[in-house]
């Protein structure tokens, strides 16, 4: 599996998605007053939630627990793991999220065949800038592979990337069963 340094930094950048205000007992990540630890490293608490004037949540105070690195806290329960990366050594990256590129399993058969183009799906590639990344993954060579966390497994494209301006193709997705269960209470929408 590897070995790689993680600076840990006063600023840390965390996946918007690891994050509510108020959540159920189900949600495993970080809420308002909770704690969560870090992957790799210490856990923490949010302690304070800062928001801009459209009443969007820009950044999150929270303390840590200097003895929980690689420990678990004795007589607390900690509701999960979440990704991070600091944000004096992050890396800005584009990542490139591949879908199916049918919308429908057998484009060309049945009495849906008039034209395969129909069916293309204009969501089969997402790209995504501004991404923050570890600062190890520039210099990512052609044979490695990585799973980010929640996302799925990537590659880095070596015909894009630069090691000031990596380039990431998702190779296999993950399921991520917290998104189902906010997708069934929203009623399949």
């Amino acid at each position: 599996m590897g070995v790689r340094t993680l600076p840990f930094t006063r600023e840390l950048y965390i996946e918007r998605d690891d994050f509510r205000e108020q959540a159920s007992s189900k949600f495993k990540r970080l809420v308002t007053g909770g704690e969560v630890r870090l992957r790799n490293a210490f856990v923490i608490r949010c302690d304070e939630v800062v928001k801009d004037a459209y009443d969007e949540v820009i950044e999150l105070h929270c303390s840590y627990d200097p003895a929980t690195l690689g420990a678990n806290p004795e007589g607390r329960k900690v509701k999960g793991v979440i990704h991070w990366v600091s944000v004096p050594h992050a890396v800005e990256a584009e990542i490139r999220l591949y879908d199916r590129l049918f919308k429908h399993p057998a484009p060309d058969t049945g009495k849906d065949a008039t034209d395969y183009r129909e069916h293309l799906n204009p969501d089969s590639l997402r790209t995504l800038t501004g991404c923050r990344v570890e600062p190890q993954l520039a210099h990512a060579g052609h044979d490695e592979h990585f799973q980010f966390e929640r996302e799925g497994y990537f590659c880095a494209d070596l015909v894009h990337s630069t090691p000031t301006r990596p380039v990431f193709n998702r190779t296999v997705t993950l399921r991520d069963s917290w998104a189902k269960l906010e997708k069934q209470a929203l009623g399949g929408q």
